[in-house]
Order: structure tokens, then sequence, then C-alpha cells
């Protein structure tokens, strides 16, 4: 059986990897089948057979027929989606569980302590990482926020306005409450005018037409750049440089706040 890559990888949305994938397709055609016939229709090495499909069993995809010789019955994909949806949600109910006994307990204490005992040693100059994929920007750049006593000062271009406006909402809601001085640089147009609307209640928006670079300085000692436009790149590939460094960030905000820029 011939299965298009393409599918193959919207079929592992539901939690399987590619020969998960490829022997639950290959049942799915069949209906009923043994381990071998499955093997050889999906292409899957026989040695690999019978783990994969105990695998699709207790994730609850097949069920194992009684009998001999041993066969399998697929599930019916609307009775798996729900299955999975509920394996899912245990999961993420559980792991929240854990990790919120974890944020009082001893553990989480020693390790902060350590963590804050490593900071002290740690020469400022190798206070530094490169921040690979949109996701994991916007994860360091939300703790950079969180972290924000003082100010804020957010460059970027009008569809990083818009992705951040969205992205970053509640925690600029909370640097209003906590008094912190928020400010974004972005070129703006009509495109925007709905989440620049909502920035403002949180912030100052200034227009810079004709600039599309992005970085972030917090209390004007971190410093987060991304390395290329936004418009030319797919998120995933995005990239970007952290840095604390107190001197660098305190003249790049000053210069900022020097610039004539329009609101």
């Amino acid at each position: 059986m011939i299965v298009q890559e393409s599918f193959l990888k919207r079929i592992r949305d539901f939690g399987l990897n590619s020969y998960e994938a490829k022997i639950w397709t290959a049942l799915l055609s069949r209906g009923v089948s043994t381990a071998g016939e499955l093997s050889d229709i999906a292409g899957v090495p026989r040695s690999r057979s019978y783990d994969i499909l105990e695998s699709l069993e207790k994730k609850g995809f097949v069920i194992m027929k009684i009998g001999k010789p041993i066969k399998y019955i697929a599930l019916a994909p609307e009775e798996v989606v729900e299955r999975v949806k509920k394996r899912i949600s245990l999961q993420a109910n559980e792991q929240t569980k854990t990790l919120d006994e974890l944020r009082n307990s001893d553990v989480l204490k020693e390790l902060n302590t350590l963590h804050s005992q490593g900071i002290d040693m740690i020469n400022p100059a190798e206070l530094t990482g490169v921040i690979k994929g949109r996701n994991q920007i916007y994860n360091h750049l939300n703790s950079m926020l969180k972290g924000a006593s003082k100010s804020v000062v957010l460059m970027t271009s009008e569809d990083g306005l818009i992705r951040k406006q969205k992205a970053l909402g509640k925690t600029l809601k909370k640097l209003k409450d906590k008094g912190v001085s928020v400010k974004f640089l972005a070129p703006l147009t009509n495109k925007s005018q709905e989440e620049v609307k909502e920035l403002k209640k949180v912030s100052t928006v200034s227009n810079i037409k004709g600039h599309n670079g992005r970085f972030c300085i917090v209390d004007n000692k971190e410093l987060l750049f991304m390395l290329v436009e936004d418009s030319k790149i797919h998120p995933s590939y995005d990239v970007a440089i952290w840095v604390n460094t107190p001197l660098f960030a305190s003249t790049i905000g000053k210069i900022m706040d020097h610039c004539n820029l329009t609101v």
C-alpha cells in the first residue's frame, strides 16, 4: 500500500511516529489483519510490527482479536480522535498537577538557589544566548517581560506588533498594573489600527516609518534582538540573540529616547 508522505505527516498529528502511522493506515485499509500482513502492506520491518501494534493498542488505536493467529482490529477514526483527545487531556491535567506541586516544593527552592548562585559566579560577558524558532523567542521574551521592574522598549515590524499584542497582551497588562513603563515602536499603517488601539491601553505606541528592526530592552539591562527581517523568513527559522548587557542596553535605550518619533 502506497500512502503519500504528506498524508502520513498529518496522521502524526494523532501523536504517532512514522512506523505507527504506516501500520495504522494499513490496518484501516484492511479492517482486520495479522502483524505479518500489516508489515508487508506498510513496508515496516517485521521485527518491529508487534511492538508497534502493542503501542497502538495502548494508545487506543487498535484492538487485539482473540484467537490464533493473532489479529488486530482497527477502531473507527472518529472513536480514535475522542480517545486521543481524552488521553491528552488526562496527561495535561496530571502534568499540571505535578508542576503545581513542584511550585511550592523544597525541590524548586533548592533549584532556584542553585540557579542564583550559579548566575552570581558567571562573568557578565557570558550571559548571552541564541534562541531559535519564533515560539521559543516569544517564550523567552515573555519571561523577560515578567521580570521587568522599570521599563520595556519593544521595537518591531507591523506584523510583529500584531503578533505581540495577541501573544503578550496579558503580560503587558500586568506590567502596567506594576507601574512598568512600556514603549512600542513600529512602522504603522491602518492594518494594525485595532492592535494599536489595544496596546495604547497598556503602553505608548510610536510610529517609526521605514524601519523593520526587531529588539526588546528590559530595564536597560537585558537586550533581545532578532537577526533577520520577519517577512523574509519562516517562523521556525527565526533567530534571536539574548544578551545581559547593561552598558549596551542602556545606550540603545537612551538613543531611542532622543529619536524624533510620531505617535
